[in-house]
């Protein structure tokens, strides 16, 4: 524990070193010598990134960043600025540098008019993220900014994800990419690790107009997030303050009296102070009907045979978060550095437990977190090519599970007196998750072909628990301690624009330490403690074949190491295992995508193959518990291999219709041949599926546009989408009698009708989501909401 709580002070000691030698570095510029930078909008206010920015007739250029800034260093002068990308036209501006001088020039470019031989198709808010070697796409989330939906509700449209929930608004939620879900996939915002956030900041809470893009990268990952993913990333990409005040604010009523609220306003001034403010919140009844048995008070049995249509009663779920930052941008000292605060409360009723046949009535959880947050970001420093990026934040999550209920309920919201206190097991515990983060990043560009990355991530988590049912009662004795450290780099070849190549390595390392019962009863407990290492390697490469066929292969060997819910629990319905292994994985990508446009129309195809080899899987199972309850718990699992495809395709004319949908077949089986030990039996349930996996989905959508309705600058959105996912097992296919249990196929249907006025400052919108009525379930057959219907009224200014 000591020498946890050595890591914490040095990330602030490096990063105030690091800054101070940062911006002495960049001082003593000659005097003949001027900077010129700025940033590349397009006309419909996006940031471009990776546009070409060069001084005409000179040597002086480079690339916009991921922020779409450019920072160019050159003898005093007349030049004629340039800027170029991709889809766009050239622009030309003339400029006057004076030594010793900073200019700012910020430029607009617009879309080619005709010729878009090269363009990515950006039709519906999806796109390929090209000069990328990895299997990557960026879901553009200006389409959606007028709807209800949430993050995790966007990535659904992308190829091979499908989102996985356990109920209404504030359930549990799981992302599955591609045969892997859950905490196969790590989430990031801005490039930041997403770890130990708590359930406010879960991708289903946060409103899709918190982010201005969404990054997905499906399979192997770049060194630059310094991950242990094995499924892949998500990285949420956040709006950034314009030069002039803006406000976006939004506020949806409907189904299930769900109210949802967020507002977002900031500004950057002249001398590069900038601030930025987002919050939102969540709240919802969630009493929607469902189907399900119901325990006969009278008998104390569950009659599965018989099916009861009955309302949810104990499922209200609310969230609230702000997230506030102040810094500056474009210094001598920093391209960016900013300070961030960030608050979130929650509370949610527990209606069910891990099965839908066994319900709750007073069962509830609430937490809140406090999140400090520190961010810097340099290119050039030193010398040209060199880019430096340091982020450190500091989580105090604090959650309290309480359980005191001393009576018994059941779906008809019916009562009766328990012989103990305690619907599922009796206790108020209050957690306490402290989580440190902190990440480095450089990358060094040497000449237009040659790319070097180096990252680091330190994260550091410890949680101690309290019981809350004696006053006298101290913190458990003994902490939950992990300690992760991930070391990466790569390098990336890309000698022209046709083709990229990119090799890598990794060092993982973590340290965990906690309690083990040494009593059958489970009350004296000793301090365990382990360290595990692997080396992970891989390389990612692009091609293209003939104008608008990519091709794309990778391949890594991959660790993930376990997450700190699989180590110690939710110290409520589900139980950690310290002995878990991490997982490792051989993991190749194959991708093949084409797009062209004719004329007005755009066609966009694209085709991937997966393989997958896992050997010491983690899967989470369901446990029985005493008195007939149910929990669930973590194992390690052999060997599970992991083969299938995804396709997508996608059409657009114009400015007035984009369809296209995606189709997944994922078959991931159990490869464990024999039973254990040193027998030859063969395992039964060797070649079955994975249980409780969905193997088989797709999704369409259609979208008509009608621009200048009544009046110009005004435009109405009709879309249509669907959702069907193919039935599936929830135990083994191989084990007999229980191999009945299955998720049933479900296709259901969504539509939203947006009216927007004045180029969009004022938006009405009105959804219908479910409309057919569709009984849907998910997770261990927990029955999802049925039709439902919402109306959002947002207004923007500003932008």
């Amino acid at each position: 524990m000591e020498a946890t709580k050595c890591n914490i002070p040095l990330i602030i000691i490096l990063f105030s070193f690091s800054i101070s030698v940062l911006a002495q570095g960049r001082g003593g510029r000659g005097d003949g010598e001027a900077v010129i930078f700025g940033k590349i909008l397009s006309t419909e206010k996006e940031l471009v990134d990776f546009a070409t920015v060069y001084l005409k007739g000179t040597n002086h250029g480079g690339a916009t960043n991921h922020d779409g800034m450019y920072y160019l260093k050159a003898p005093a002068g007349d030049y004629t600025l340039v800027v170029s990308a991709i889809g766009y036209k050239t622009v030309e501006k003339q400029v006057n540098l004076v030594g010793g001088e900073r200019v700012r020039q910020n430029l607009t470019i617009s879309p080619q008019a005709e010729e878009l031989d090269e363009v990515v198709v950006v039709s519906n808010g999806v796109s390929r993220l090209k000069r990328s070697a990895y299997n990557a796409i960026a879901i553009d989330t200006k389409t959606l900014q007028n709807s209800t939906q949430n993050l995790s509700q966007a990535l659904a449209q992308a190829p091979g994800m499908k989102l996985r929930e356990s109920g209404g608004v504030g359930s549990d939620m799981q992302l599955m990419m591609d045969g892997f879900s859950g905490k196969h996939i790590k989430i990031f915002i801005d490039g930041v690790p997403q770890e130990g956030v708590g359930s406010s900041f879960g991708l289903n809470n946060i409103p899709v107009n918190y982010a201005e893009r969404i990054e997905v990268y499906k399979g192997v990952v770049p060194v630059g997030f310094g991950t242990d993913a094995i499924g892949g990333v998500i990285n949420i990409i956040t709006k950034k303050s314009p030069d002039r005040w803006f406000l976006d604010a939004s506020y949806s009523y409907g189904s299930f009296n769900t109210h949802r609220s967020y507002v977002n306003f900031g500004q950057t001034f002249e001398n590069g102070l900038t601030y930025e403010i987002n919050a939102f919140q969540n709240y919802s009844d969630n009493d929607y009907y469902v189907n399900t048995p119901v325990k006969d008070f009278q008998t104390g049995a569950i009659n599965k045979n018989k099916i009861e249509h009955v309302k949810r009663f104990h499922d209200t779920y609310h969230n609230e978060a702000v997230v506030a930052k102040i810094g500056f941008v474009n210094k001598k000292w920093a391209d960016r550095l900013m300070l961030g605060f960030t608050y979130s409360n929650m509370y949610k009723d527990i209606q069910t437990g891990v099965r839908q046949e066994v319900v709750f009535g007073a069962k509830y959880r609430e937490g809140y977190s406090f999140m400090p947050s520190l961010e810097y970001r340099r290119q050039d420093l030193f010398t040209k090519g060199l880019e430096v990026s340091l982020t450190a934040n500091y989580n105090n999550n604090i959650t309290h599970n309480v359980d005191t209920s001393t009576y018994e309920y059941n779906w008809r919201g019916e009562m009766r007196r328990l012989r103990m206190p305690g619907e599922q097991s009796y206790q108020h515990t209050r957690s306490d998750n402290d989580n440190w983060n902190g990440t480095f990043t450089t990358n060094y560009r040497l000449g237009g072909a040659h790319l070097f990355t180096f990252n680091h991530v330190l994260n550091d988590f410890s949680r101690s628990n309290r019981s809350l049912l004696n006053e006298n009662s101290g913190n458990d004795a003994i902490a939950k301690v992990t300690r992760k450290n991930i070391s990466g780099l790569s390098y990336r070849l890309m000698p022209s624009e046709n083709w990229n190549f990119s090799a890598f390595g990794k060092y993982y390392n973590q340290f965990i330490a906690g309690p083990v019962a040494t009593s059958s009863a489970q009350d004296k407990f000793v301090r365990t403690a382990n360290s595990v290492s692997a080396m992970g390697y891989g390389a990612a490469g692009t091609y293209f074949v003939i104008k608008g066929l990519q091709a794309k292969l990778s391949y890594e060997k991959a660790y993930r190491l376990p997450t700190n819910e699989e180590m110690f629990g939710d110290e409520d319905l589900e139980t950690g295992d310290l002995a878990i292994k991490p997982e490792n994985s051989d993991n190749v990508n194959v991708n093949l995508s084409y797009n062209e446009m004719f004329g007005k129309h755009t066609l966009y195809v694209e085709g991937g193959v997966v393989y997958r080899h896992t050997k010491d899987y983690i899967r989470r199972k369901l446990v029985d518990l005493s008195g007939g309850k149910s929990g669930a718990a973590y194992e390690n699992h052999g060997k599970v291999k992991t083969k299938g495809y995804n396709i997508s395709v996608r059409y657009g004319f114009f400015h007035w219709v984009s369809v296209g949908g995606n189709y997944t077949q994922m078959d991931v089986r159990d490869n464990v041949r024999t039973v254990g030990g040193n027998t030859s039996q063969e395992s039964l349930t060797y070649g079955a599926r994975m249980p409780n996996l969905p193997y088989r989905f797709a999704n369409s959508d259609i979208t008509f546009y009608w621009r200048d309705l009544w009046k110009k600058g005004n435009v109405l959105t009709f879309t249509y989408d669907n959702l069907y996912m193919h039935s599936f097992p929830l135990y083994s296919e191989a084990l007999g009698s229980e191999s009945k249990f299955v998720v049933p196929s479900q296709f259901s249907h969504n539509l939203i009708v947006s009216y927007a006025l004045q180029n969009g400052r004022y938006n009405l919108s009105f959804e219908c989501r479910n409309f057919t009525g569709e009984q849907l379930y998910d997770n261990f057959s927990l029955q999802k909401a049925g039709r439902a219907f919402y109306g959002k009224v947002r207004v923007c200014f500003g932008n």
